[in-house]
């Protein structure tokens, strides 16, 4: 007998998402970033017949994709999707006076993104060196590469790969774009190689992939992307006792975000930490929650995950 097949996408954390987050029958979900389903169709189960699931994606064929698992998971709920970047979701639940009383984002990329070497987020396979979430918007990598100055290609890599080399990749970068274009994955691997060598067999991480991750967070404006979220969830918390229309989080609502990189996880840690000091949300998790030894051996993709969990004061 075959050994059944592991899951197409498996979503990281998943049952600790579920006890930390713990929707009630009722709740209205918020995933801002649904990408196949896989956390939003568990945390649908969870409420039973009554209550809304929010679905938020950036990439349209994955948003698709979640709301048709969601509705065959829960067929009584109601679910509202949203394409479009997260930094828009607390407009979008104001609009439609919605209020989460349970908000997840998983900073992540789902594995079909990775897996597709047409989007270029892998150097794993060769493909178009693109890495946009949403292809019809905004710079490629390629088109990063080849157009910024050595200085801030080095600063992008510096700041959001924390590549100690980043001087001299940025450098071999531009001398290498003057010959022949850096276009694809694979070339843009063999450059990165020539200047930092390949994996040594005692470390668990490609020296590629910091380069790689750097171009990605600055091609989809990760970071800033993640401040405007952050700084929503702040100024929500800060209408709750005045019960301001300005609030699109519920009293008493469960934020939890998923980080996969310590620039991201640095800047979780400092909102949620600032909201505990002012009284305005209660830490549910005082350190990052981590994949456990066996959930990394079925998916080493959630090695790096940290779940942070805040939960926020009551309305006045």
């Amino acid at each position: 007998m075959s050994e059944p097949t592991k899951p197409r996408h498996i979503p990281v954390l998943l049952q600790e998402v579920l006890d930390l987050l713990a929707p009630h029958p009722g709740d209205t979900v918020v995933d801002c970033t649904a990408g196949l389903g896989g956390h939003a169709v568990q945390l649908a189960q969870q409420l039973g017949s009554s209550g809304r699931v929010v679905l938020n994606d950036l990439d349209a064929r994955n948003l698709q994709a979640a709301e048709v698992a969601v509705r065959r998971a829960n067929s009584a709920i109601d679910i509202t999707p949203i394409q479009g970047n997260f930094v828009d979701v607390p407009r979008q639940l104001r609009a439609a006076d919605l209020r989460a009383d349970v908000l997840l984002a998983d900073l992540g990329f789902s594995s079909n993104q990775m897996d597709d070497g047409a989007r270029g987020f892998s150097f794993m396979r060769d493909g178009p060196l693109d890495m946009r979430l949403d292809p019809t918007q905004g710079r490629s990598a390629a088109d990063l590469i080849h157009t910024l100055p050595e200085e801030e290609l080095a600063a992008i890599i510096r700041r959001f790969g924390e590549e100690p080399r980043a001087r001299a990749v940025a450098r071999k970068l531009v001398a290498e774009r003057d010959s022949a274009p850096i276009d694809t994955t694979f070339r843009l691997t063999t450059v990165l190689r020539s200047v930092l060598g390949s994996r040594h067999p005692s470390t668990r991480i490609d020296p590629v992939t910091r380069t790689f991750q750097a171009l990605r967070i600055a091609v989809n404006d990760e970071v800033s992307n993640l401040e405007s979220l952050l700084e929503s969830i702040r100024r929500s918390a800060e209408a709750l006792p005045s019960g301001s229309s300005a609030g699109w989080l519920a009293g008493g609502a469960r934020v939890g975000i998923i980080s996969f990189h310590s620039l991201e996880d640095r800047l979780v840690k400092q909102y949620f930490r600032e909201l505990s000091k002012r009284g305005l949300a209660r830490l549910v998790t005082r350190r990052p929650v981590v994949a456990g030894e066996e959930e990394v051996d079925f998916n080493p993709r959630s090695r790096s995950a940290k779940l942070r969990v805040i939960e926020l004061n009551d309305a006045a």
